[in-house]
């Protein structure tokens, strides 16, 4: 079993951030650890308010995890002030660990802001050289290139911006369009494209997150990155279709659906 740590914002509904990092390592069969670098009060409709973690106790919390575990992958969430970012990149650089994902979490599902305006550039300069992946929604990859992306040749462009910015390999997530839900995989050379039919649900709640960490679990796991990525767009699609009736807004996704179908859980 793999050991795979998140280190993100809480999210007390369940849907999205660690609580959705956890349920999906555990899908995948991987024992999940946490940093909580904020805790958000949020539901399926809004948030209604965030408080940061001291980076001290941010900084603790890492070395507690590695000074003690032997950590197989690292997948980053929300990181919403430039001193969590800045401590978490320092002791990123301290332990150096391998297969980084990270999800550059901005705006909650209720269009709520998650990070400060103020962070982005030390986003740039501390947290993207520190990816292995990176893994943008459209608005995310506009926000840090400055490219408007209205189509998939965009989406390939600014993929490349991304990638010189620091990470190994950039995947910009194209939920955002309309039609099929394509994401672009880069590493430098190739762009491939991964496509699958939309599904018409407003019960998407962490769906980012929820894919930045299967992608995590595959890498752990020992798949190569474009294995890892359509098998992560695989399991996040199922979880979709599958979303579960819970909440007035939108609804987190069914981590489990496959688990509990297999083992007779499901009717």
């Amino acid at each position: 079993m793999k050991n795979l740590l998140t280190i993100a914002g809480s999210d007390c509904s369940g849907g999205a951030g660690i609580q959705a990092d956890l349920k999906t390592f555990a899908a995948h069969g991987a024992f999940g650890m946490s940093v909580i670098v904020s805790v958000v009060a949020e539901n399926t409709s809004r948030v209604i308010s965030i408080q940061d973690i001291p980076p001290r106790i941010v900084a603790d919390q890492i070395d507690a995890v590695f000074e003690d575990i032997a950590v197989d992958g690292v997948k980053i969430g929300m990181l919403s002030g430039a001193e969590q970012m800045k401590t978490v990149a320092e002791r990123l650089r301290f332990y150096r660990p391998g297969g980084v994902v990270l999800d550059p979490v901005m705006v909650a599902k209720g269009g709520r802001a998650l990070m400060h305006p103020d962070a982005l550039e030390t986003l740039k300069a501390e947290m993207l050289p520190q990816a292995f992946l990176l893994t943008p929604n459209i608005p995310e990859a506009e926000a840090i290139t400055g490219l408007e992306i209205r189509a998939v040749g965009d989406m390939e462009k600014a993929a490349a911006v991304l990638r010189n910015m620091g990470p190994r390999y950039v995947l910009v997530k194209g939920g955002h369009l309309e039609g099929d839900a394509v994401d672009i995989l880069f590493d430098g050379e190739e762009i491939r494209a991964f496509r699958t039919e939309r599904i018409p649900t407003k019960n998407t709640h962490g769906t980012g997150c929820t894919l930045s960490s299967a992608i995590a679990a595959n890498l752990a796991n020992g798949m190569e990155v474009s294995e890892a990525v359509g098998a992560a767009k695989e399991y996040v699609t199922t979880a979709i279709r599958h979303a579960l009736q819970i909440g007035k807004g939108h609804g987190p996704t069914n981590h489990f659906y496959n688990l509990y179908k297999n083992g007779g859980l499901l009717q």
